[in-house]
């Protein structure tokens, strides 16, 4: 039987809840694939840092180094400033452990009334690529002469040659490994004359290892326009921090809604534990309420269970997943729906063990 030591850090918000829905999935997948998990839970958050003054302890990486991978809820407290509830958890651990290639899937799930008119599922399947560990969000900067009219702020966006190169190099190579073996490339490098040309230069080098993948150069606000007005011209998609945050937003809500996506901060050389997250948030406006949509945190561990290479396993829980969106009775409000957090799970779990069944029988 094989073991996996996973952490979990419901995080704030609904997180408290997906995540403990998430563990419930794996456990089902356990008792069916001869796994066994073994979870160690994280009370870090907005609740901890009320408690301590800081959002994870000062040695909080050190308790996860040994783990296999990281499940992770959300990142939010309103009674708390965003940057401190982002950057002293999520970032820190990103960070921490050089999380450089952030990895969003999107694709229309069966069942689900996706806004696009005239857009098949087989028109939106993408999956986009984030430089995670550097760019717009690089924490370098600071502000002067706080309260005075004289007061300046910088947020200085540092992109180095081996960054680049790194995150250019993993989507290539995930490109390649696609069906379609298709590369765009996101860049700003008319107005970002210096950081974004280099990354533009680095673009056609890096292509020379990859004959194989046909690829193109997109304008972030053109890349939006592409998105909705010709979603089948993309496949891949890379970018820099700040543009594939935004863009993968914008994916995520194309594909039906927010509660349906997922994310995998990966260290692609494996040196440290990858971390495996909805792209929901908070949402403290549900938080309570048995509303969340779990299945942001389902597709996660999907992507989890393939980190760990344990393909069949993923495979089977996706199947469950879409068994379960093609149901319209299943779908929880942001999709248009009345179901409950704990029906979708209830659900998801049935299916996992109907396909037990059927495989037994």
């Amino acid at each position: 039987m094989k073991t996996y030591r996973i952490a979990t850090i419901p995080g704030d918000g609904i997180g408290k809840e997906v995540i403990p829905a998430g563990q419930r999935i794996m456990q089902a997948l356990a008792e069916q694939d001869g796994l066994h998990f073994e979870f160690q839970d994280f009370d870090w958050g907005g609740d901890y840092y009320r408690k301590h003054g800081v959002m994870m302890p000062a040695d909080g990486l050190d308790a996860l180094r040994d783990k296999d991978a990281i499940l992770f809820g959300s990142a939010g407290d309103p009674d708390i400033a965003d940057h401190i509830t982002l950057w002293g958890l999520r970032l820190k651990i990103c960070q921490g452990f050089d999380q450089y290639a952030n990895v969003r899937p999107t694709r229309i799930l069966p069942g689900i009334d996706a806004p696009l008119k005239r857009c098949t599922p087989e028109q939106l399947n993408w999956v986009i690529v984030r430089e995670n560990s550097e760019g717009e969000y690089s924490g370098v900067g600071g502000r002067v002469h706080q309260g005075h009219p004289i007061e300046a702020a910088t947020d200085v966006s540092i992109m180095t040659r081996a960054g680049v190169e790194r995150i250019l190099r993993f989507a290539f190579k995930l490109a390649q490994s696609r069906p379609r073996k298709l590369l765009t490339v996101v860049t700003k490098s008319n107005a970002q004359r210096h950081a974004m040309v280099m990354w533009d230069e680095i673009a056609v080098q890096v292509s020379r290892e990859f004959p194989d993948v046909s690829w193109d150069k997109e304008l972030v606000d053109a890349a939006t326009a592409r998105m909705v007005n010709r979603p089948a011209s993309l496949d891949t998609i890379v970018a820099t921090n700040l543009h594939a945050d935004i863009l993968s937003d914008l994916a995520a809500a194309l594909a039906g809604s927010l509660g349906i996506a997922p994310t995998g901060n990966i260290d692609p050389e494996r040196r440290y534990p990858s971390m495996f997250e909805p792209i929901h948030g908070s949402a403290f406006d549900i938080m309570g309420k048995g509303l969340a949509n779990p299945v942001g945190t389902f597709w996660s561990v999907v992507m989890l269970l393939e980190h760990l290479g344990e393909n069949k396993a993923a495979a089977r829980l996706m199947q469950a997943i879409e068994s379960v969106t093609a149901n319209p009775a299943l779908h929880t409000r942001d999709l248009g729906g009345q179901a409950t957090t704990e029906q979708v799970t209830a659900a998801v779990c049935a299916q996992l063990a109907a396909g037990q069944q059927a495989r037994a029988a």
